[in-house]
Order: C-alpha cells, then structure tokens, then sequence
C-alpha cells in the first residue's frame, strides 16, 4: 500500500524550528521541495553547502535553511533563474544589504505570454544597438503582422 500524498508545506523563516541542525528530509518538507531539489541547488549555489555527518548525512543549518527559502522564493515566485538568482543572492551578500534589487542585466523568466512589441523585451543583453538586430528585429516584426 501506498502512503497518502502530504500538502507540501512552505514556511517563513521566523517559523523555522529552532534547531541546530536539520537533515536534508526535513528541510524538503520545510521548503515543500523534493530533496533532489536541494541536492540540485547545491550544485548550483555555493553559500548552500551543507556539512555531512560521519555517516554521510546532509547536516544543514538554520540560515542554510534560511537560503533555501530565499532561493524557492526567488525561483518559484519571482520567477527568476538559476543564474539571475545566483547572481541576486551574490551581490546582495557583496552589498550586505539583503533587501537589495537585482543587479543589472539579471534577467528574469519570460512571461508565459510573450507580448511581441516594438519595444525590446529583454534588456541588460541588448543595450548595445547593433544595425544586425535591429535587421532581425524589424524582420521578426513584418513576419509577426503577415501571420495575424
């Protein structure tokens, strides 16, 4: 038989149990990620490196539980990316200020209904104006309206 499937529960960080350290299980359920997830996210984020135990366990810390709950939130509800996360998280702790915007050029994931403009969507990539974008770009353009 089959175990019944829990609601993934997400906290805040005033929430967190006050505990010295947390296995990797615990901190999933805290978050309402799978632990492929957070071993994933260790990869991609050098300030979450937990420590393992003598027998190989991942031992994590209140602000590395703190940080997992950062980076969910920015992925998950300010849609960024891995990399634009990365490189929020990097200068806000450059800056020590950890209410600081996203530095530029960060971009975040496209909206699930690109809009086509004649306005450049992405900025930070395309500042520098090149005569062959905007070939491409008024190209795409004229293809778009012969579509409609």
């Amino acid at each position: 038989m089959s175990e019944p499937k829990i609601a993934p529960m997400t906290i805040t960080p005033e929430e967190i149990p006050d505990k010295l350290y947390f296995r990797i299980g615990e901190v999933a359920r805290l978050a309402g990620i799978k632990p492929y997830v957070l071993r994933f996210w260790e990869t991609e984020f050098s300030a979450l490196d937990p420590k393992k135990s003598g027998t190989g366990h991942r031992l994590y810390r209140r602000k590395e539980v703190q940080l997992v709950l950062e980076i969910k939130r920015l992925l998950y509800e300010k849609r960024y990316t891995i990399e634009g996360a990365r490189k929020f998280l990097d200068g806000r702790s450059k800056n020590g200020d950890p209410a600081a915007p996203a530095p530029a050029g960060v971009s975040k994931r496209a909206p699930a209904k690109p809009a086509l403009s004649s306005q450049p969507v992405q900025t930070g990539f395309f500042d520098v104006p090149s005569p062959l974008l905007e070939t491409v770009r008024k190209e795409l353009l004229e293809i778009a309206e012969l579509l409609k």
